[in-house]
């Protein structure tokens, strides 16, 4: 997935803060138009200092990544939002983890359907930041 198909999230009245290492060249891009994302990945050197972040933000939204693991064991709030045939670790026909409770998954429904998963989290986000 791209940061680009994140952009409808960014609409929300939060702030939002970059924790992907190695970041793509088009994604780069991206981050250079939106100044309203903070990036701190370049003071990121090991799990440890991610960890220290996870630890300070609200909630993390990523995709199945180590970041995805990391904040479920580090029981910080954490929605990740998953492929249509998703890892066996994720099991199927549920929106949580039995790893990690803190964790609450979004599934694509259709193959390659990311636009419908980003649009339910970002109305599920909208209702967190009003609430």
């Amino acid at each position: 997935m791209t940061l680009h198909t994140l952009a409808p999230l960014l609409d929300c009245d939060a702030q939002f803060v970059s924790l992907q290492k190695g970041v793509r060249d088009q994604d780069r891009a991206f981050l250079a138009e939106r100044r309203d994302i903070v990036d701190l990945t370049e003071h990121l050197t090991d799990f440890s200092e991610t960890a220290a972040l996870i630890s300070c933000l609200d909630l993390v939204i990523t995709i199945d990544t180590s970041v995805a693991h990391l904040a479920g064991a580090l029981a910080a709030p954490v929605w990740t939002l998953l492929p249509f045939n998703p890892d066996w670790r994720w099991l199927l026909e549920r929106d949580d983890s039995p790893w990690y409770r803190s964790m609450r998954l979004f599934r694509q429904t259709t193959r390659g359907d990311w636009a419908s998963v980003v649009e339910e989290v970002r109305r599920e986000l909208e209702k967190q930041v009003t609430d």
